[in-house]
């Protein structure tokens, strides 16, 4: 994931999302410029200032010059409020805009991205980056608008004042320049290097979290800790080596500036016609120019870094959505289901892992998958809502090619419930409402609830539907996470019903109350079960025995038995234990 293009361009794309809001960032760079002006105007006014006041005694310059330096003040401090208050409101909005543009953009990328990255570094990405993002559009951009103003008006007014001594001292400006840009290029690869190890941090913290009970098992600390330190220790490291690229520029401006200071006190000794409000007016121009031209110098830290971040939030940003190749829709949907010499490999040197598969469900009719682990199950069920694109020859839905059928409408057509139910950290109502776009009755939930067996163990919490699930609904039995899972598909009464090993992780008692509201779940459906515990799939229409992605055997679970081969032998195994 590496978004193409030089600095320029990654600026320019960022300043896009700056766009909607330009009418609030116009009144900013105002503010700025209005900030920006009240500096040179300080250094001018210490020439009328020390001559008409000190040197003269000028009764005006002695009334009007304290009121013009209060209202000068003044005027900067309400320009400084304004600039800074509104440019931090845009760069909030774009933190907004940008995260929100990443978040919905994750939603529809493809399932094999996923398999590819990992959730923690996902997240880093979403928190970390977009932030940085946000300082290069709006934090640095104040610094380079507002000190670039004022840096021209304090050149402005020393040109005015000696325009061959500036000329002279602005002969360090090509020097300045070879070291900023030496600077930008370490910056950016620091800066990306920095978000690398965000999140590998991120990555290890997101494992340590989801397998704590498998750490205290077996006692993994020890190791979960070394991971973490390898990890953050990068993090350090990489921090270090950006403080050590900046620290290093700011002695070279100092130095600079000081060789300039030497230079005018220098000349201003040995001119007969300098006057003391001049001479100060001047060294007040230099001394105000070194606090803008250091925080230039060190914004370069900042915007590189924003930079970075933007190349890594906008090649994110940059990955295809899933590949959305029908636009058929089907309105009444039978679910007669049809693989066609179904062939499907991972990757392109991986071996297959289906292999040339084909059969027909009739609406209504449970079909089962039977093998043992990589036999390529799970995968024939995935290929047909197109979590993943089959590699050779076709599936059939209602005789419709599914690549034909727009994906929305493919999966309103299908319900899944897996091994590993997904709950979201919310209430029961909630958890088996997800999804629905329309208003359901009280009535047609309790229905609900009753057939998949909720109302069991919903009566006996006190805050009943309300209660609140926790992360992927910890505060819950499996049991009772699968019945609300197998709710939520019912109330989706969708034609054609998945069934991943749903009951492969339950205890007998749970099984036994899962089975009966799966049996329910499954009446006038197509369904297609991935099993492993047999007996729960002895009544189905047809039974696939599948081995390295084959299937090796087909039929009922009598005619099964009496070819007395691979299935029998399972069955067998299961029963004897």
């Amino acid at each position: 994931m590496k978004e193409k293009g030089g600095g320029t361009h990654l600026y320019r794309r960022l300043l896009r999302y700056a766009w909607p809001y330009r009418g609030t960032f116009t009144v900013a760079i105002i503010c700025m410029a209005i900030g920006s002006a009240t500096e040179p105007a300080f250094a001018a006014l210490m020439q009328p200032l020390l001559n008409g006041g000190f040197v003269h005694h000028t009764p005006a310059s002695i009334r009007l010059m304290p009121l013009a330096v209060v209202g000068l003040f003044v005027m900067r401090g309400f320009a400084s409020f304004g600039a800074s208050y509104l440019m931090s409101w845009v760069g909030r909005r774009i933190v907004f805009d940008v995260r929100a543009a990443l978040f919905d953009h994750l939603l529809y990328l493809p399932t094999p991205f996923f398999d590819a990255h990992s959730a923690g570094v996902l997240i880093a990405k979403l928190i970390y980056d977009v932030e940085q993002v946000a300082s290069a559009a709006t934090r640095a951009l104040t610094t380079l608008v507002k000190d670039n103003l004022t840096v021209i008006g304090l050149i402005g007014w020393m040109m005015y004042l000696n325009w061959a001594l500036t000329l002279g001292i602005l002969t360090a400006a090509p020097i300045m320049s070879v070291i900023m840009r030496r600077m930008s290029r370490r910056f950016r690869h620091t800066s990306r290097a920095i978000q690398d190890s965000m999140g590998e941090i991120s990555h290890v913290v997101q494992e340590a979290v989801d397998a704590h009970r498998v750490i205290k098992t077996f006692g993994g600390q020890g190791m979960a800790a070394r991971l973490f330190g390898r990890a953050n220790e990068h993090n350090r490291h990489e921090n270090m080596r950006r403080v050590r690229v900046s620290a290093s520029g700011v002695p070279f401006v100092q130095l600079l500036a000081a060789i300039a200071l030497a230079v005018v006190v220098t000349v201003a000794m040995r001119e007969p016609h300098a006057t003391v409000g001049a001479f100060m007016s001047y060294m007040a121009a230099m001394m105000m120019l070194l606090a803008p031209i250091k925080r230039l110098t060190q914004v370069n830290e900042t915007l590189q870094t924003g930079l970075a971040a933007s190349q890594s939030v906008f090649a994110l940003l940059d990955e295809p959505d899933e590949e959305e190749t029908g636009q058929r829709t089907l309105p009444q949907a039978r679910g007669a289901i049809e693989y066609r010499n179904v062939r499907f490999r991972y990757a392109a040197d991986a071996p297959w892992a289906v292999d040339d598969v084909s059969f027909s469900v009739k609406a209504g009719q449970t079909f089962a998958l039977v093998g043992t682990s990589g036999s390529g199950k799970t995968t024939i069920a995935n290929l047909l809502p197109r979590f993943y694109n089959l590699t050779e020859g076709a599936i059939l839905f209602d005789g419709v090619d599914i690549r034909e059928l727009a994906l929305a409408d493919l999966r309103s057509h299908i319900a899944l419930v897996s091994q590993e139910t997904v709950l979201f950290d919310t209430t029961i109502r909630e958890n088996i409402l997800y999804g629905q776009r329309g208003a359901v009755g009280d009535g047609r939930l309790q229905e609900i609830i009753e057939a998949a067996r909720v109302d069991e163990f919903v009566r006996s919490l006190p805050q009943g539907l309300e209660t609140v699930v926790g992360e992927r609904g910890v505060r819950l039995s499996g049991g009772q996470r699968q019945r609300i899972a197998i709710a939520r598909a019912l109330l989706k009464d969708a034609p054609v019903l998945v069934l991943d090993e749903a009951t492969a992780a339950l205890d007998t008692e749970s099984e036994r109350h899962v089975q009966a509201a799966m049996e329910r779940l499954m009446e006038n459906r197509t369904t297609l079960v991935i099993a492993h515990r047999l007996s729960t799939i002895e009544h189905a229409d047809c039974i696939l025995v599948m081995a390295k992605g084959c299937i090796i055997e087909r039929g009922n679970h009598a005619e099964l038995m009496a070819l007395n081969k691979t299935y029998a032998r399972l069955h067998k195994l299961q029963f004897h234990g």
